[in-house]
């Protein structure tokens, strides 16, 4: 199946590590043009020189903070000048801290909001104008408690629910300039932010990191946790002309793990 990605440019937030790498090196494969971007400026540079490796699509990187309105225009900004267009975009960020609702306070709250949810509308809102241009796709990263509430984690529970509003509401206002819009959401996928859960979760019940990742894996029907490229092997198939008729959806990636319809 041809994809149709090649030559196109997306952009991939917190893309230097984790599921977002994954989904810049799948698009680097099909030759798409990929500009990635973290707060850490060595790290990209490594991954970029990684994804170059690659020799397929073009790379270039971008040091963001994407809980500051000035780091994002001058992301976007920078992309628009190296590729000179813009036809994906991938919203991700860091997930929130663990904690129970009387454990968190207001700045905890506030944080989470900027980073999980305000930063995904601030991004959609900068990157809109060229997108716009010749059409294109916006694909959220979520998390699987979008459809079943983790618990520890009230602060993704709450914040990753609001991308699914979100998306469903900019699937009918973009679909007349040919823009699809989706949110995907993993499960546990073997990442380092799931180690750290696993890790936090360990340490709350008095148990080894072992135990609790054997738990998980049990009340997982495909019995392990995915990969980094099982996760990005779909979102890049909703990135791409394969995907021509799904628009405000939300897809998970969980090895079948949330029971919910």
């Amino acid at each position: 199946m041809d994809l149709n990605l090649s030559g196109k440019t997306a952009l991939v937030i917190a893309s230097s590590q984790g599921l977002g790498f994954a989904i810049a090196e799948q698009l680097v494969r099909e030759g798409t043009n990929v500009m990635i971007s973290g707060r850490d400026e060595e790290k990209l540079i490594n991954k970029a020189a990684e994804l170059e490796s690659i020799g397929i699509g073009k790379i270039a990187f971008q040091k963001a903070d994407i809980t500051k309105t000035e780091d994002i225009k001058r992301l976007v900004s920078k992309t628009i000048e190296v590729f000179g267009n813009l036809h994906l975009l991938i919203n991700n960020a860091g997930g929130p801290p663990a904690g129970s609702f009387e454990d968190l306070t207001d700045d905890d709250w506030q944080t989470s909001f900027e980073l999980n949810l305000l930063s995904y509308v601030r991004i959609i809102r900068e990157a809109l104008p060229y997108l716009k241009q010749q059409g294109g796709k916006i694909l959220n990263i979520a998390s699987s408690s979008i459809k079943e509430p983790i618990p520890g984690l009230i602060l993704s529970n709450t914040f990753r629910t609001g991308i699914v509003g979100l998306s469903k509401t900019l699937a009918s206002e973009l679909a007349s300039h040919n823009i699809l819009i989706n949110t995907i959401a993993p499960g546990r996928i073997a990442t380092d932010r799931i180690r750290h859960l696993d890790q936090f979760n360990a340490d709350k019940q008095g148990v080894d990191l072992e135990t609790v990742e054997s738990t998980m894996k049990a009340a997982i029907p495909l019995k392990r946790y995915g990969t980094p490229e099982e996760f990005a092997n779909v979102a890049v198939f909703l990135l791409s002309d394969a995907n021509t008729y799904m628009t405000g959806s939300s897809f998970l990636v969980d090895g079948g793990m949330i029971k919910a319809i």
